[in-house]
């Protein structure tokens, strides 16, 4: 794991300059996830400081999507609690919780081919509005969202493709929509899982811009196996293995550490 052309961190992300802490906008604490007799995840604990890009990382099965579940309330903590910008969530369902802007994007792209760009935004600021299952609505009524759905397309760089069916989209393009859908719904706080799975290099450019872009006035906490973009984006990075932390700080940190590198590669480094 390389720590050459490492990028500058973010620095003091919600602090001001005279280095006061920023208050934390997620924290698990003890959480464990039991599927009978399996341990996937083990006394897990993470705070996520607010205006942060924190990265959470680690080999395949080491417990990422679990986490992530568990923290969007996919599934329950058989242990532990979770505290959203200082409010006990662990009893709250899914949806509750995304009301309170905590929102998560999916390793798959998750957009309506059928559907152009515009009315996939469109789709999101409905459900943010209260509208979501009104679908009889007139368009007139409707189209009162289009001036905020043109305007998320332009900050992902969609506003050339409105009129376009999602289903003739790029994949990368498809992944800036997403983003955009997610946006949409107002979020204090973005989980993003694998946003650069299945990208190639350019588009991986593109959408790590648009992370940067839309993170402002944001906090991220992202699952990503590229580890280039994690050192160019993340303040933070927690790692993962056999379901319990294994290290957490910067990337230099995490990159030098002998238990990460073994994780990775198998052999402790000499």
């Amino acid at each position: 794991m390389p720590v050459s052309g490492l990028s500058s961190m973010r620095g003091n992300p919600a602090g001001d300059e005279r280095g006061d802490a920023p208050a934390v906008m997620l924290k698990a604490t003890s959480l464990t996830k039991r599927f009978g007799g399996f341990t996937a995840l083990d006394r897990f604990d993470l705070s996520v400081r607010q205006g942060a890009i924190h990265a959470l990382i680690g080999p395949n099965g080491a417990g990422k999507t679990t986490a992530f579940n568990l923290l969007t309330k996919f599934h329950e903590p058989s242990e532990g609690h979770i505290v959203f910008d200082g409010e006990d969530v662990t009893a709250l369902r899914p949806a509750a919780v995304s009301r309170k802007g905590l929102v998560r994007s999916f390793q798959i792209s998750a957009t309506f081919l059928q559907l152009t760009v515009l009315e996939n935004v469109r789709i999101a600021l409905q459900r943010r509005a209260g509208l979501a299952d009104q679908f009889w609505r007139s368009d007139r009524v409707l189209t009162t969202l289009d001036a905020r759905a043109r305007a998320l397309l332009a900050d992902v760089n969609l506003d050339g493709f409105a009129g376009r069916l999602a289903v003739d989209l790029s994949y990368g393009r498809r992944r800036a929509l997403e983003l955009a859908t997610t946006i949409a719904l107002d979020p204090k706080m973005l989980l993003l899982d694998e946003p650069m799975a299945g990208l190639g290099h350019e588009d991986i450019q593109a959408i790590v811009a648009l992370v940067r872009k839309v993170a402002v006035g944001r906090t991220v906490l992202m699952v990503e196996h590229n580890l280039s973009v994690v050192s160019d984006l993340c303040d933070t990075i927690t790692v993962l293995q056999h379901g319990k932390v294994i290290a957490e700080g910067g990337y230099a940190a995490i990159a030098g550490d002998a238990r990460v590198r073994e994780a990775y590669l198998g052999t402790e480094a000499a």
